[in-house]
């Protein structure tokens, strides 16, 4: 087949990479998406769009943790968690977005949710984009808690997702978009150091070939140099009404969680600070239908708010979170003010799975971890060694293969990249370098989880991201076929429709 798309591929968007087939549902479902959208090949119709948010607070008692930070019950709300979303049509082509307040949400989650709303608007499963925030002050939603509150919440979940999506369909109207970027550096440091020869404690497993550290002792005089990039960048997504009136804001910053880890303690962390505080400085409370801002996780599965060569500063988690959330207000709100809005831009979706092994221990690891767990042990006070024992034992029931989703949208030039994973800074920046698409980010722990994905340079570096468990099982060359695959997304989304859209001109 030659490098062009169909008119019909076009027209639905919705095509996979590679093998041609459909992500969950069916043919038919995505057939009928674009048979209703026709209508808007007419002319004189133009953008529509709309949002929603659905509040998706777990119950006390409810686990509020997951993977190796498992956390207790939740026994306090310091805030409400919500799925925030985003739906937006061109006339041909429509998709939703639902960034949800999570630690991380698995793909059995995920495709529970799209099902929902694919069953009730015909939407296929490759036009709609769920991703975690990645609040440690949340419930990591993966299948690892079962008891009658958890599997009562992942329920209660599922479907609060899919009504956020479902309504900010339900809200779609004349709209105009434009975007832009700011840059925020003082909160975002590389969390993985090389340090000084022989500084560096074994691993879990009693090996000492580790030559970086995470999270090392601050101020140490051990500390050399960090182990990779950060992304600085802010980037965000204004919608308005087609009156100028604001409707929704999306933004994408590379940082871990802030604050809000107290055990016990349920929060959003700053990635609703942020929400709340961009409503206020555009002015848009008390909007109908409610103005909704979001704010999705970039690539900082190696970067958080700590700088390492300076002593520890006395500050609660709830301040430094604020701090962080209105920082990144206060920049996007100036790049906000800088948006040009338009209502001719064209959307195309694509997605597509990737196999990808998985590194299953090895019998010698298994004895290891047998021999570990038969000692005495007290249930929540486990030792390292103890948690990667138990997290060998849970790699054995792995498959040998894991199939993970991949996902490109396009909204007139840009570029929105979708990877299930807790992504590295240097990943992100070099999709953003490579991308056919201007300007263009990465929302990461979109559409399922699957664990770290450090690259195969920093595999060989070692330290706790690349320590075989259920939080990083991938093979050790997941991350370049992973941004391999990812680019050929951008490439086939920049192809599809109109591509040359854009309301602001040509961006560098």
């Amino acid at each position: 087949m030659s490098n062009q798309l169909t008119r019909r591929q076009m027209l639905r968007g919705t095509t996979l990479a590679g093998a041609g087939l459909w992500l969950g549902g069916s043919r038919a479902r995505a057939d009928k998406a674009s048979d209703d959208a026709s209508p808007g090949e007419r002319p004189g119709v133009s953008l529509r769009a709309g949002a929603a948010t659905s509040n998706t607070t777990l119950p006390l008692g409810a686990c509020n943790g997951g993977v190796i930070a498992r956390g207790g019950p939740a026994t306090h709300v310091h805030d409400e968690l919500h799925a925030r979303c985003l739906a937006l049509d061109d006339g041909r082509t429509k998709i939703a977005i639902a960034v949800c307040d999570a630690r991380m949400l698995g793909r059995h989650v995920v495709d529970r949710a799209k099902k929902l709303v694919g069953d009730a608007t015909g939407l296929a499963p490759a036009n709609l984009l769920i991703a975690a925030t990645h609040t440690h002050a949340a419930p990591g939603v993966i299948g690892m808690h079962t008891a009658d509150a958890d599997r009562w919440y992942e329920d209660f979940l599922v479907h609060r997702i899919a009504d956020g999506l479902r309504r900010a369909i339900a809200n779609l109207a004349p709209a105009r978009i434009g975007w832009g970027a700011g840059s925020v550096p003082q909160h975002v440091f590389n969390r993985r150091w090389f340090m000084r020869e022989g500084s560096i404690p074994p691993d879990p497993f009693g090996g000492k070939t580790d030559r970086v550290r995470m999270n090392p002792p601050r101020a140490s005089d051990d500390l050399q140099k960090p182990a990779g990039p950060v992304d600085p960048e802010v980037a965000i997504l204004s919608v308005q009404h087609a009156d100028g009136r604001p409707l929704a804001l999306l933004a994408n910053y590379g940082l871990h969680y802030v604050g809000g880890y107290e055990p016990g303690h349920v929060s959003a962390d700053y990635f609703a600070l942020f929400a709340d505080r961009m409503q206020e400085l555009i002015g848009a409370d008390r909007l109908d239908p409610p103005f909704v801002a979001m704010m999705s996780n970039g690539t900082s599965g190696d970067v958080n708010n700590i700088d390492f060569r300076q002593p520890r500063q006395p500050r609660l988690p709830w301040t430094r979170m604020r701090e962080v959330a209105y920082d990144l207000a206060e920049e996007a709100y100036r790049a906000y003010g800088q948006i040009e809005h338009g209502d001719d831009v064209s959307l195309a979706a694509c997605a597509t799975e990737l196999k990808l092994g998985v590194r299953r221990p090895d019998e010698r690891r298994l004895s290891w971890a047998r021999d570990m767990l038969r000692q005495d042990t007290t249930p929540n006070k486990l030792t390292r060694p103890e948690i990667y024992a138990g997290e060998a034992l849970a790699l054995a029931e792995f498959p040998e293969e894991v199939s993970i989703v991949l996902q490109a949208i396009r909204i007139g030039t840009l570029g929105m990249a979708a990877i299930p994973c807790e992504v590295f800074a240097e990943t992100g920046l070099a999709i953003k370098a490579a991308s056919p698409l201007r300007p263009t980010f990465t929302i990461e722990l979109a559409n399922g989880y699957h664990g770290y994905l450090p690259t195969p340079e920093q595999h060989n570096l070692g330290g706790y991201e690349t320590w075989p468990a259920r939080s990083a099982y991938l093979e050790v060359q997941a991350e370049p076929k992973i941004r391999a695959a990812v680019l050929d997304l951008l490439d086939q989304a920049a192809r599809q429709g109109r591509a040359s859209s854009n309301p602001q001109g040509d961006q560098p």
